[in-house]
């Protein structure tokens, strides 16, 4: 049997829930999904760190890597086996640490048993490995219908195999990549598709900032589980044009970091720089530490390092937000124990993980007043100017989540935008949508009519829009003609249709 985006849509075991207790938390457009599986204790598990992935090969120009796409079974709550759908079978998958100005060349090979699209967040990539969402790289061993994906057509279908090329051509950032196969991006990200992707260059090099083994990724993601282990999420078997209880966006219980639920981190009294992603399907988190002297001091966003550092008492992180951390624990004795907070939950899901200061240490590392050359751009006078209106609403037999009035058709583009000239997209949203922009990034000008907000600064591509708020962003395409995207990043809306097609020329 077929299923349409017009439903809810599920992912290869995953189970029909009913009679759950939903609880809308804090700060949040989603519903919660309890687990069945009891929690466990807190700040008992270390930190994981996602292994950097290595080449097979490489020459003057690229460095070339082949990734498996296959079903593991990991233990993630303690005495109980979860299956996750894992780049090389990880959760999260492999990291990739590359050179900006060097090709990164990744075959990745489906052994799944489902089709899967990879996307690269944050990158400036041709079209053609933009991760289309009808571009699927299907099983091997599949022997269906390529063609036809809910009755549409549009897309570059390959079975088995599939070449992703990324230039690189861009400042040091925290990218990342995940799943973005149309209508089933949420349950293959929830189950495991999506991993690091970090850009280095010189100018980030020079920098005296924490590097080695205190430099850290914290990917953060909220999950539920069965009382057996496995992940828990909603299925709908009740056809088309149905709405969903969750079609909100579903958040978990449990938090994980790193695949690791509530973990701790052993740290030296010196400076640590974590690059936060926030991975979950629909959670927003503000983080925070428990206790002072400590701030956290904000040294970039989704598109690299920030012209100057900024010091936050707390960091609110939308769905696919990226951002680069400086903590200073030299201001602990050895022994102290902070607890990393989400402020917009209480409970369990009011900590994501803990840090303990376990030794003075020398530490050579600290952070400029200047950290990049780059400047703002000044608002050109006479810009092309774009409404894009992220809504829930009826469009036809449709009920559910629509852009400017319309669910994503592949082959209708929404805009015609030429390269190398700036424009203004103005984002209007009726609840939270954290609407992301492929292929460019953008500064944001305009929060609800006055300056960016507290967490806007820098190159962005993804951005909070809280409700009934309008965000300007001024957006400059280059390089790359075809078709692209633009979403919200909560991964149950976008699944319901809420994405746009535009088209650089």
């Amino acid at each position: 049997m077929k299923m349409s985006r017009r439903g809810f849509l599920a992912v290869t075991g995953a189970a029909t829930l009913s009679g759950c207790g939903l609880n809308p938390s804090p700060g949040q457009t989603a519903e919660l999904l309890r687990s069945a599986a009891p929690l466990p204790e807190a700040f008992k598990v270390p930190l994981p760190i996602p292994p950097v992935k290595k080449p097979i090969r490489s020459d003057a120009k690229s460095d070339y890597f082949r990734v498996v796409q296959r079903k593991a079974t990991v233990e993630i709550l303690p005495g109980l086996k979860t299956e996750v759908l894992g780049y090389d079978g990880l959760l999260p998958g492999p990291t990739f640490d590359v050179r900006s100005g060097r090709t990164t060349v990744i075959e990745q090979v489906n052994q799944l048993d489902v089709p899967t699209v990879v996307h690269l967040h944050g990158g400036h990539t041709p079209a053609t490995s933009d991760g289309w969402p009808l571009d699927l790289l299907m099983p091997n061993g599949h022997h269906g219908d390529h063609a036809d994906h809910h009755g549409m057509t549009g897309g570059d279908v390959k079975t088995g195999t599939r070449t992703y090329t990324y230039p690189n051509t861009q400042r040091a950032a925290t990218l990342w990549y995940h799943d973005h196969r149309m209508d089933y991006t949420a349950p293959q990200v929830y189950r495991g598709l999506f991993g690091l992707h970090l850009i280095r260059d010189d100018e980030e090099d020079r920098l005296p900032l924490p590097a080695g083994e205190r430099e850290i990724p914290l990917v953060i993601a909220d999950r539920a589980f069965a009382a057996d282990g496995s992940f828990r999420y909603p299925a709908r078997t009740d056809g088309p044009g149905v709405e969903s209880e969750y079609m909100e966006g579903v958040i978990g219980d449990v938090i994980l970091v790193n695949g690791a639920p509530w973990p701790v981190l052993e740290v030296d009294a010196a400076r640590y720089r974590f690059r936060i992603l926030n991975a979950s399907n629909a959670r927003r988190y503000e983080l925070a530490l428990d206790r002072g002297p400590a701030k956290l001091v904000q040294i970039g966003s989704d598109g690299g390092l920030l012209d100057a550092p900024i010091e936050h008492d707390s960091v609110v992180v939308a769905p696919a937000e990226r951002f680069d951390i400086i903590i200073d624990f030299s201001q602990y004795e050895v022994g102290t124990e902070l607890t990393l907070l989400n402020k917009l939950d209480s409970g369990r899901a009011g900590q994501v993980m803990r840090f303990k200061v376990a030794r003075k240490v020398t530490d050579e590392s600290n952070i400029p007043a200047k950290l990049s050359s780059y400047a703002e751009v000044v608002e050109p006078a006479g810009l092309v100017r774009r409404k894009w209106r992220f809504t829930r609403g009826n469009a036809g037999n449709h009920k559910g989540w629509t852009i400017n009035g319309k669910v994503f058709d592949p082959k209708t583009m929404q805009a015609t935008v030429k390269l190398d000239q700036y424009e203004i997209w103005s984002f209007v949203t009726d609840v939270h949508h954290p609407v992301h922009v492929h292929l460019a990034p953008f500064q944001v000008l305009r929060r609800g009519g006055k300056g960016p907000g507290a967490f806007d600064r820098g190159w962005k591509d993804t951005v909070d829009v809280r409700p009934a708020e309008v965000v300007d962003v001024l957006v400059k395409f280059s390089a790359h003609k075809g078709k692209f995207m633009i979403h919200c990043h909560n991964l149950e809306h976008e699944d319901m249709a809420m994405m746009a097609a535009f088209e650089t020329v």
